[in-house]
């Protein structure tokens, strides 16, 4: 898969010296890689929470990897507070990996990222302090949440999620960049499902099939968000942006095809990590490390209502 490259900028707020917000939050650990943030606004009656789960990669709570760092679900977590939700989000298990230094990406598997999301879920669900429970999963993060939130969510967000099986999603992304390798990473994956390997691909597309990632992909191809998001019998938010250069508005109406009942929305202008791009695709891309630049109003607005309703 073609990487997106990220420029690097450094923006100066024009609001760097306006009173900052104070936050009432709590560091929760949830054995054995589960470490996180939980904003709860002040309220002597309980309140709805929301789990926001993040994207591919090594994503922190803030929605931040390696030298990316755009706060997008930090700003969203904010957002929400201050519209009287509760938040929790978290490092996903990468990044703890990583720290302590044992990344091993032969031993990672999607199911893994599934049996966290259920931790973090349980741990919630039977908290007097909250009203209800809602999943709000971003990209790879929707599919995650998409399956926890089977096991007793009380409502289901997808923010910017893919409507197909991976292989799938990654073999549309290649022909739109390089038709000439669609049909050998076709090919590929169909080895991968049928033999769980793949060996006869194109070294163009070693990122893709490098046998070290090769049983996490495997594992992510047994999931299909179409058949997933059917299983769900609460409250479902699809969301997605205009602006989307990952994940397509296509992907969105996938999803809402398979469940017509579900709530769908389109927001103009906003991109896969929620900002607002008036401009071409590189200001999109710059947008992915402006690390002040906040999030869209309009989605925090859409997704209080539909917690709150």
């Amino acid at each position: 898969m073609k990487k997106l490259v990220i420029l690097l900028t450094i923006l100066i707020s024009g609001n760097a010296f306006s009173q900052e917000v104070t936050y009432i939050s709590e560091e929760i650990s949830i054995p054995p890689l589960v470490e996180g943030t939980l904003l709860l606004p002040e309220s002597s009656d309980p309140i709805p929470l929301v789990i926001l789960l993040g994207g591919s990669g090594p994503v922190d709570r803030n929605g931040n990897q390696g030298l990316s760092k755009n706060n997008s679900l930090r700003f969203l977590a904010e957002g929400l507070y201050a519209n009287n939700i509760a938040t929790f989000r978290y490092d996903k298990r990468l990044v703890k990996i990583m720290k302590m230094g044992a990344m091993d990406e032969k031993k990672i598997r999607f199911a893994h990222f599934i049996e966290d999301a259920n931790s973090v879920l349980a741990y919630f669900e039977n908290d007097a302090r909250f009203s209800s429970v809602f999943i709000a999963g971003h990209s790879q993060g929707s599919l995650v949440g998409m399956v926890a939130a089977q096991n007793g969510a009380d409502g289901f967000i997808s923010l910017a999620g893919a409507g197909q099986e991976i292989d799938d999603v990654i073999v549309d992304q290649i022909a739109k960049q390089n038709p000439a390798l669609k049909d050998n990473a076709r090919t590929a994956f169909d080895d991968l499902r049928v033999n769980g390997i793949a060996t006869n691909y194109n070294p163009l597309l070693a990122s893709v099939f490098r046998p070290a990632i090769q049983p996490f992909i495997f594992d992510w191809m047994q999931y299909n968000p179409q058949d997933e998001i059917v299983k769900l019998d609460i409250p479902v938010l699809i969301i997605n942006g205009d602006k989307d250069i990952q994940v397509q508005v296509s992907e969105a109406e996938k999803l809402h095809a398979a469940k017509p009942d579900a709530q769908l929305v389109i927001i103009p202008k906003m991109n896969h990590i929620f900002k607002k791009i008036e401009g071409d695709d590189l200001e999109n891309q710059k947008s992915y490390n402006e690390f002040n630049r906040p999030v869209m109003p309009e989605l925090i607005e859409i997704v209080s209502n539909f917690v709150k309703q």
